[in-house]
């Protein structure tokens, strides 16, 4: 009996010994499985308040040297009264292109002023960024005549300028931030203002280019044939307007 007993007892502290590890800690199981670590999303900060890095005019080297400034942690694009014939200092771009990505944003806009967003946006010399680049409205709906012309409102804040209005029609009023994405990927375009998704569409398709054949932009081959890959600008359109907290994220 004493031999079956220390048989037993060998048995045991060798199962307990095995179970524990080589220094005697139990062994967790669970541990030696790990989940992969989900990818980071790729977020770069287009425009931090402090400092205009990475911004230059459109079809020129750097940054405007007037027309547009840092004020109070903003871009602020200065008015010069010239209108439709722009300002001082010209529409500018992020001199960097980007594919399939979610632009978030916010702007301001003075009493009766006008700008715009622009994506995918090409530098072909001696034309401007607008053949090109679709853009997202920027207005005074109250003031400015833009809001009044046009079909069905295309060419209110948060629009697809001249061709989608947004619906709804969400646009804070003057002196008041609005907050705006715009979602790229694959060709399909999402607007969003203030929350509220307002616009939708999708480029390269039947849609698409019937769309703009019965528009101002049937003409323009840059514009029907967007590039899947561009620019992001900012519209000087000769009025006051101011834009912070800019980000991109790559999808």
């Amino acid at each position: 009996m004493k031999v079956v007993n220390v048989l037993l007892s060998s048995v045991l502290v060798l199962g307990l010994a095995t179970a524990c590890g080589s220094k005697g800690k139990p062994v967790n199981k669970e541990a030696k499985t790990t989940e992969a670590a989900a990818p980071a999303e790729k977020v770069t900060v287009l425009f931090d308040g402090k400092s205009t890095a990475g911004w230059r005019g459109y079809n020129k080297p750097s940054f405007p040297a007037k027309g547009w400034e840092i004020t109070d942690g903003t871009l602020h694009c200065i008015g010069s009264g010239a209108g439709e014939a722009g300002g001082s200092g010209g529409d500018i771009i992020y001199d960097k292109k980007f594919s399939n990505f979610e632009l978030s944003l916010e702007w301001k806009i003075s009493e009766g002023g006008n700008s715009g967003i622009f994506i995918l946006a090409q530098e072909i010399p001696n034309e401007p960024i607008y053949k090109s680049a679709p853009e997202m409205q920027v207005l005074d709906n109250e003031k400015h005549p833009d809001a009044k012309l046009g079909v069905d409102g295309n060419r209110m804040a948060g629009s697809l300028y001249d061709l989608l209005p947004a619906k709804p029609q969400n646009a804070k009023p003057v002196g008041e931030w609005n907050q705006v994405k715009i979602m790229v990927y694959q060709g399909t375009v999402v607007f969003t203002q203030n929350g509220v998704n307002v616009v939708e569409f999708h480029l390269w398709t039947d849609d698409w280019k019937k769309m703009c054949a019965n528009s101002k932009f049937k003409d323009w081959t840059w514009f029907i044939e967007t590039a899947k890959e561009g620019y992001i600008g900012l519209q000087d359109h000769g009025n006051d307007v101011w834009y912070k907290n800019i980000t991109v994220k790559e999808l």
